[in-house]
């Protein structure tokens, strides 16, 4: 059927000039237009809308609605109900911090209160379509290629805000789960801190009027550590934010950096943005404008999200943390700064923890690469390898018997790693009935894995073979030198001395890897000692990262109770194929759990504080309420047993030093608690500081607390043990969590 085309009035010569401005611009208004001009030239309603690429109706309603009104007919009109637009920085959030089957933009929308073409808009605008999370597009000006960036610094004070961003190649795309891409609460801890500042910095510059004119770019300024609030004064906007991107620069040298100016007070003299696009031009750091269609604290938050969705690693660690960086600044009585600055970036190939191909050729793990001629093909394979190492020898027959694998399946997977070396068959035993039976065990040359064991005040490394052997060690004490790099390169001179000690030819067949012990908390994933008691100077180091440097191999980052009872457990064999808890008498006390037949190490990988827990249990806590730091989970600060005597004086207002046997009391509490909390039947005692001579103390003392005072005592006996290992065990177990990581069966392997 044929359409008019004077359906809707033409417009006259004033209205065409105003409909051609309209029609250049763009947005909804310049579609509008468009189709009452194109209508004006005699064009049907189904070739505007072919031209235009929208619906016949839509060019119907504008056609109508301007014969009707005229121009004001083509405009929005005020309307209640959902607004057509919403910031973008909170549509991604909320795309972010819901399940992949809650991502959908009609969805999203409903939640929002907006339009859900507006939604879909802001996907597509920032590479965000699909359940699963592509490579995100953030929309600044001038463009970005699409990248794997991470946020490395934000800069907060009375004058500007600057956020910092560094690309590296493009990263896989993260596994699809079914739980939240970002952890909605700390990103919420985020958003508030950060409006909270941001209002706090306004009321500063109206107070101090610190927009006024600025210090030449790169005269230099107050430093501070990073995610510090350092006291401002009257130190000209410039210098503070220079000295930041000097400071971000050094951290990650070799990265691509783009600074987001989010806020900059208006400078009537030489506007700040082009002071600090001045140092950023001789910093080699780009300079970008925020979308349009957010704000400040949205896209923060929106980038914050995209780096958390994409590095799960280290996500809710990294939110959290420039939350406390914002509380810390809004809390502030003088004058401040924030200034967070990321630790250096993982390296662009560091892949997730697998076992190392083989490779030929190879000239040690600081050349070349870890050589490994381990692959197991199947579950029933650790399974095997399992049994054979908490018995020690064992036939096939056997080997079936304690597994419930078929005869012929043991037989199959048993000839496979004879023939790859993991196992050696022995001399035939020989019986009355039936055949010969020929026990198999693991050749312990088989596979080696170096451990290193941090501590406060010494280093150790050790080489160990599969069946737990030390093949070569060293120990030194840990440098006075207060930079992280010193401490790094001292940790991984080390490991290189140890393995050329142990010679070549005794250990690269079957390398698998290095394990590194260290005080907690650390974040186990990404590699990173966040605050170690009495060791500052790894605070936030990338340890894992840093390491890799220097060692082309695995390497896995353990808190050291953790990995001390991994050793417990390889070390022990059967003795130790139960559930436990590892007591570690170190330069503080803590605890390894092993629980279901593994290690438990928590959602954080940071399960075992015992300090905390028995501070609780003991009633003790200082001035604020948070439980104390207590002198008895220091075992390096008690007193010999004969100076009992002297333990109950006061000297001045010093306590003297607790004997044994007061802190072995003390702690026996907090290792009831743990006992009762968790039901298992065997504690087993260890570290450094549990010595043949104080050892008897404190197994009587934890035996008759685990023993004596328990609600379920009628029920079970708890044995109290000492450690099979030697006083190098935090390094063995540093090993030990290669090869059990490697062998131990799961159906879920994890690092």
């Amino acid at each position: 059927m044929g359409e008019e085309p004077s359906a809707g009035a033409a417009p006259g010569a004033d209205g065409h000039s105003v409909l051609r401005r309209w029609a250049d611009g763009d947005g909804q208004q310049a579609l509008r237009a468009s189709i009452v001009l194109l209508a004006a030239e005699g064009l049907r309603n189904a070739d505007i809308a072919r031209r235009l690429g929208v619906s016949r109706q839509t060019v119907s309603t504008w056609r109508k609605r301007y014969a009707v009104e005229g121009i004001e007919g083509l405009v929005d009109r005020a309307r209640t109900g959902r607004p057509s637009a919403v910031d973008e920085g909170e549509i991604v959030a909320s795309i972010l911090t819901s399940t992949p089957d809650a991502r959908t933009s009609r969805m999203v929308a409903r939640r929002l209160g907006c339009s859900h073409t507006v939604v879909a808009e802001t996907r597509h605008r920032w590479n965000l379509s699909g359940s699963r999370l592509t490579v995100p597009q953030i929309p600044v000006t001038p463009a970005l290629e699409p990248s794997d960036l991470w946020p490395v610094g934000l800069h907060l004070d009375a004058g500007c805000t600057v956020l910092v961003l560094a690309g590296r190649s493009v990263a896989s795309v993260p596994p699809a789960s079914s739980e939240p891409a970002v952890d909605p609460y700390a990103l919420a801890a985020v958003g508030n801190a950060l409006a909270e500042a941001t209002s706090a910095a306004e009321a500063e510059a109206v107070r101090s009027g610190v927009g006024g004119p600025g210090g030449p770019a790169g005269s230099g300024g107050p430093s501070g550590p990073a995610g510090s609030a350092v006291p401002a004064g009257s130190v000209p906007d410039a210098d503070r934010v220079g000295t930041f991107l000097d400071a971000v620069r050094r951290t990650h040298p070799l990265p691509e950096l783009h600074a987001v100016i989010l806020r900059a007070v208006p400078n009537t003299v030489r506007p700040l943005q082009t002071q600090i696009a001045e140092r950023c031009s001789h910093l080699g750091i780009t300079v970008h404008q925020p979308p349009e269609r957010t704000t400040g604290l949205s896209f923060t938050r929106a980038v914050l999200a995209l780096d958390a969705a994409r590095h799960p690693e280290s996500s809710t660690r990294v939110l959290l943390d420039v939350a406390s960086v914002l509380s810390r600044y809004v809390d502030s009585a003088e004058p401040a700064r924030v200034r967070w600055i990321r630790e250096p970036l993982p390296a662009p190939s560091a892949a997730p923890p697998t076992l190392p191909l083989s490779a030929s050729g190879h000239s040690g793990p600081a050349t070349g690469g870890g050589a490994n001629q381990i692959d197991l093909g199947s579950f029933n394979e650790c399974v095997v390898i399992e049994t054979v190492r908490l018995a020690g020898r064992i036939t096939r027959g056997e080997i079936a018997d304690r597994t419930r694998l078929t005869q012929q399946s043991v037989s199959r997977i048993a000839r496979s790693l004879i023939q790859r070396g993991l196992l050696v068959e022995e001399r035939q035993r020989h019986s009355a009935v039936g055949k010969p039976s020929s026990p198999v065990r693991l050749r312990d040359g088989a596979a080696h894995a170096l451990g290193i064991h941090i501590d406060p005040h010494v280093l150790t490394a050790v080489l160990v073979d599969l069946s737990g052997r030390v093949v070569a060690r060293r120990a030194e004490p840990i440098t006075s030198d207060p930079r992280p790099g010193a401490v790094v390169n001292q940790i991984a001179d080390l490991g290189e001395t140890v393995l050329d000690q142990a010679g070549h030819g005794r250990w690269e067949e079957g390398f698998l890897g290095i394990g590194v012990a260290t005080p907690g908390p650390v974040d186990t994933v990404s590699g990173t000692v966040l605050d170690p008691p009495l060791m500052s100077v790894l605070r936030d180091v990338p340890l894992r990262t840093l390491l890799e440097r220097r060692f082309s191999c695995r390497i896995v980052i353990e808190k050291d109770c953790s990995a001390a009872a991994v050793g417990e457990r390889w070390i022990g064999r059967d003795s130790r194929a139960c559930d436990f808890v590892y007591l570690y008498l170190g330069t503080g006390v803590g605890t390894g759990l092993f629980l279901n037949g593994d290690l438990y190490r928590g959602l954080t990988a940071n399960a075992g504080e015992f300090g905390q827990l028995c501070a609780v249990t003991l009633g003790r806590f200082d001035e604020s309420g948070r439980p104390e730091i207590l002198p008895e989970c220091n075992p390096g600060s008690y007193a010999p047993a004969d100076q009992a005597s002297q333990a109950s004086r006061q000297i001045g207002r010093q306590r003297a030093k607790l004997t044994v046997q007061e802190a072995a009391k003390a702690v026996s509490r907090g290792v009831l608690s743990v006992i009762d909390l968790l039901d298992v039947g065997l504690v087993v005692v260890g570290g450094p500081f549990f010595t043949g001579e104080v050892a008897d103390v404190w197994l009587t003392e934890i035996e008759h607390a685990v023993n004596a005072y328990p609600t379920a005592r009628r029920l079970r006996r708890i044995r109290v043990e000492r450690s099979v290992n030697s006083s190098e065990a935090v390094a063995v177990g540093a090993a030990s969590t290669i090869f059990h990581s490697t062998f131990t069966p799961r159906l879920r392997r994890t690092p």
